[in-house]
């Protein structure tokens, strides 16, 4: 039993020195070390404990105990001392956190091993299409002209297309952006097609009768197996509710989601490193762009979002159903996260109407499309919510010569500001305007700390003369114009304004097939000289003045009382003005922090001047027969004068982590 003892007391006496280890790192250091780097620098300080005691006293069979006990905690502190320096150096070289710990290791293994190959497979489709000289950090000069790079743009819509379903929709996405990829690369990105081979029925089935617990033939009297259309993230049947109610059913693929997850994770890590690595990632801003487009997908994944976005646009629309424009009614006791049931919409997309569009004649086709625009124009400025994808696909003419929206699993939300703002900024380019529209441009964008307010002005100037000027019929072109005048300008585009403006660039296209001669611009302007005008009249303005009055009598009843003592206080000579400096608990933190640190550093380099000083003195008061008292002082300012040190430079280094 007595080597079986050792051992336990030797692993209860490493327990418990790795424990009070990292309590005294905690407190001293003001950091907590993960687990393994503390038992790693416990040991580290174990083994030091020895050898360092035997060079300190090299006699101990001529040491009396007083002076053994000091030698002992000296080499205690000694140890632990070259332990937190390791641990130090550790937090410098590679952060806490930044590595996982073998728990995650031996857990993540297998996705690790599973997003490697998936990683290794993006990465050879980016070198097979010649895209390997764009992930390091040098400048191209070869893309400068347009020839290069629309080439650069075709390989690149034939890699995101190689990648799968989340870089088609990345490149979908992409392709709205203008203020962020140039003209070539849009063009050639909105050429992605969402399309996929069908999934086999009995997969489909497993997943409805999975859904809505229960089997398929007591949800459904009839399901057509043959989908009505094939997309990468779903796919949509016919099919017929028991009551006798035509519907379709939207049912997401088998195993996307999980698809959807291991390529984002990846596109994450890549945007993340062509950050770190590029110039033009940082310019771009790719981690940010690439979070948003993850919460977009993710969003568009959840049915149950779609079903609510139908829901809030059928009660938008409700509200003109002069207008003869709808959406189809979700079933909500049937929606799931993965399945849709919703209201079948019986007529043909815009895109394959010729005929019925013919039929229709000039003036209904005419009738169509301003309903069509004013639609939007009052979900974007009425409503706040509006479809970001208004393209001929997702327009119907119904069999009764109105029009239907589909494809709502991702709509633009605007607050209110941003609503008066772009209001504002059409109103501006109606009336030419430029400094109108230089100040409702600015509250659109997110302003940057420097800009050239007039130079702008000068050019959303000339911009409105070439193409919103009476006579102009440039329709979408105006939008490409204003996204290269925000990037000229560098000019951030937040994510809903961008939508907002890929909403109007995308249905110019979608006007032009119901009526090939509408101006877009035109129709705007006019739109929106009728919506400042109705806005002016004797009993909007009345009702204006009302709610603001509303708004502004709390004040008004105190104003007053507040005015009679501002005049007795000067009456009197008690007028001041009081200036609470670093009134923002921000500003306090960093001064604070920044006189601790300062403190720390001082009391840090005096301990070791003075350490220096009392170690170099030979004489002095003796502690024990060996030990004189000024070394032990000095040895012990030392120890302090490092661990201050220490611990300035883990707060210097954590500021420059973060």
């Amino acid at each position: 039993m007595g080597p079986v003892l050792d051992v336990v007391l030797l692993a209860v006496a490493t327990v418990l020195t790795v424990l009070l280890f990292a309590a005294v790192i905690r407190r001293l250091l003001g950091v907590r070390p993960g687990p393994v780097r503390t038992l790693l620098a416990a040991v580290l300080a174990l083994l030091v404990v020895g050898p360092l005691l035997k060079r300190l006293v090299p006699s101990p069979e001529e040491t009396d105990t007083t002076t053994a006990v000091l030698y002992l905690l000296l080499t205690i502190a000694c140890a632990s001392l070259l332990a937190m320096v390791v641990l130090v150096i550790a937090e410098v070289v590679v952060p806490d956190g930044s590595l996982p710990g073998p728990i995650e290791l031996w857990r993540g293994s297998r996705a690790r091993a599973v997003r490697t190959r998936r990683y290794t497979q993006v990465l050879r489709i980016a070198l097979r299409h010649g895209l390997g000289r764009f992930l390091r950090g040098r400048r191209h000069l070869g893309v400068a002209s347009s020839s290069s790079r629309r080439d650069l743009a075709r390989s690149l819509r034939r890699a995101l297309d190689d990648g799968g379903v989340t870089f088609v929709k990345l490149g979908q996405q992409l392709s709205t952006r203008r203020d962020l990829v140039a003209a070539e690369f849009a063009e050639e990105l909105s050429r992605l097609q969402d399309q996929a081979a069908p999934v086999p029925w009995p997969q489909i089935r497993a997943v409805l009768t999975a859904e809505f617990g229960r089997p398929l033939d007591d949800v459904l009297a009839w399901v057509e197996e043959t989908p009505l259309a094939a997309a990468s993230v779903a796919q949509v049947h016919a099919a017929r509710l028991e009551d006798g109610t035509d519907v379709v059913v939207k049912v997401q693929r088998p195993g996307i989601e999980a698809v959807v997850e291991r390529d984002l994770d990846i596109l994450r890590h890549l945007a993340r490193m062509l950050e770190e690595r590029t110039g033009w990632g940082r310019s771009m801003g790719l981690s940010t762009l690439a979070a948003g487009f993850a919460e977009s997908l993710r969003e568009e994944l959840d049915f149950t979002t779609e079903r609510d976005n139908l829901r809030a646009m059928a009660a938008a629309l409700a509200t003109s159903p002069e207008r003869g424009v709808r959406v189809p009614a979700p079933h909500q006791d049937l929606t799931t996260r993965r399945v849709l049931v919703m209201q079948r919409l019986t007529g043909t997309p815009l895109g394959a109407a010729g005929p019925g569009l013919t039929a229709l004649g000039p003036d209904r086709r005419r009738a169509l499309a301003d309903a069509l625009l004013t639609t939007v124009f009052d979900q974007v400025l009425q409503h706040g919510l509006f479809h970001v994808d208004l393209h001929p696909g997702n327009v119907l003419l119904l069999e009764d010569g109105t029009l239907g929206l589909l494809d709502l699993g991702s709509v633009g939300r605007i607050d209110a500001t941003t609503r008066l703002a772009f209001a504002r900024l059409l109103g501006a380019v109606g009336t030419q305007d430029s400094v109108a529209a230089g100040d409702a441009l600015l509250e659109l964008v997110d302003r940057p700390e420097e800009i050239d307010e007039r130079a702008l002005e000068r050019a959303l100037g000339a911009l409105i003369v070439r193409y919103a000027a009476p006579g102009a019929t440039m329709g979408a072109e105006v939008f490409a114009a204003l996204f290269r005048l925000v990037t000229e300008h560098r000019l951030a585009v937040p994510p809903q304004v961008a939508a907002l403006f890929r909403t109007f660039a995308t249905l110019e296209g979608t006007l032009a097939l119901l009526d090939p001669g509408f101006d877009l611009v035109g129709a705007a302007r006019e739109t929106a000289r009728s919506r400042l005008a109705s806005a002016l009249t004797p009993e909007r303005l009345r009702a204006t003045a009302e709610e603001e009055v509303v708004a502004l009598l709390p004040i008004l009843r105190r104003l007053p009382r507040r005015l009679d003592r501002v005049a007795d206080a000067v009456e009197h000579g008690r007028l001041g003005v009081n200036v609470r400096l670093f009134a923002d608990s921000r500003d306090r933190r960093w001064i604070t922090g920044l006189v601790h640190q300062v403190l720390l550093t001082v009391i840090g380099a005096t301990a070791g001047v003075m350490a220096v000083l009392l170690l170099d003195t030979r004489d002095g008061p003796l502690v024990t027969e060996s030990v004189r008292l000024f070394p032990v002082l000095g040895y012990a300012l030392l120890i302090v004068s490092v661990v201050l040190v220490l611990r300035v430079l883990v707060s210097v280094f954590r500021q420059e982590q973060r």
